[in-house]
């Protein structure tokens, strides 16, 4: 009927929600810049929002280069690839919200180049390329970027990935890639990815690093960054040490399917030693 019946030992106040002890009246609930995670969303209607003020999605214009590069589910003759680069890299663009445009594969000529830059430029917010940017003879997208706009920097003292360029065509952000899959990968994560964020309108892209113990010797040149694929295992006390990948190849993408992530060695290091603490940046770190 009317009546409630509160048995003995609950105590005063206990199973009640007070009013604004979760968010309080005129609190900031999200900061700009944040990528939307879906408790974010779950916070903005917990508080009666509908809507949220958000930034266009980046449209990242891609292509690969190579007369020897083939697209998947195309014949590929002696002395041919198949294209790993331009479906990892689109992978990674939409990973980070942005709209693809896939320009497919250009051959190694500076025209064709010239001419897939110009076509990009009016398109796209980014450009972004793989292969090409190295010293061969037929590595035509420096000059070609060089011959439309201006190149920031071209080659970085790291290791997967030196060939890698920044530049400018008009208004337009470039960014060139190298054609090996392992370095395609580190200097996206490393190089591409924060500039990405940033101009996707993201204030916080640098990714956390870890110590973790190696479980691995390794012989390094000075003044070089370098990134080592590696796996966190427990040892038998319980405690975590990265397990270095048995092949260091730039071509040898499948040691990235193996890898749970990279170990980084600064400039000023000339090797490790197992059981030394070293910098570890986890792929769940930067969403992959």
């Amino acid at each position: 009927g009317e009546r409630v019946v509160i048995p003995n030992g609950i105590k005063r106040g206990a199973n009640r929600r007070f009013a604004g002890e979760d968010v309080r009246q005129n609190a900031r609930i999200l900061e700009a810049g944040m990528r939307l995670r879906p408790q974010d969303i779950g916070l903005a209607a917990a508080v009666g929002r509908t809507e949220l003020t958000v930034c266009k999605p980046l449209r990242v214009a891609i292509f690969s280069t190579g007369d020897e590069v083939r697209d998947p589910g195309t014949d590929a003759p002696g002395g041919t690839i198949f294209d790993s680069n331009r479906h990892t890299v689109s992978a990674l663009l939409r990973g980070l919200g942005c709209t693809v445009i896939d320009m497919g594969i250009l051959p190694d000529s500076f025209d064709a180049i010239h001419g897939g830059l110009e076509d990009a430029v009016g398109k796209a917010d980014m450009i972004l390329t793989t292969g090409g940017v190295s010293t061969g003879g037929e590595d035509h997208v420096r000059s070609a970027v060089d011959a439309l706009g201006s190149l920031h920097f071209w080659r970085l003292a790291i290791k997967p990935g030196r060939p890698v360029a920044l530049g400018q065509i008009g208004n337009v952000p470039f960014i060139g890639l190298p054609g090996n899959p392992v370095a395609v990968m580190v200097t996206f994560l490393r190089v591409a990815r924060p500039l990405i964020q940033r101009l996707a309108g993201a204030m916080d892209s640098d990714p956390a690093l870890f110590p973790v113990r190696a479980a691995f010797d390794y012989k390094k040149k000075k003044d070089r960054r370098e990134y080592v694929r590696v796996t966190l295992k427990r040892t038998g006390a319980g405690d975590l040490e990265a397990v270095k990948f048995d092949r260091e190849g730039a071509g040898i993408l499948s040691s990235m399917v193996a890898a749970d992530g990279l170990v980084e060695l600064p400039e000023d290091c000339t090797g490790v030693k197992a059981g030394d603490i070293v910098d570890y940046l986890p792929f769940s770190e930067v969403g992959l």
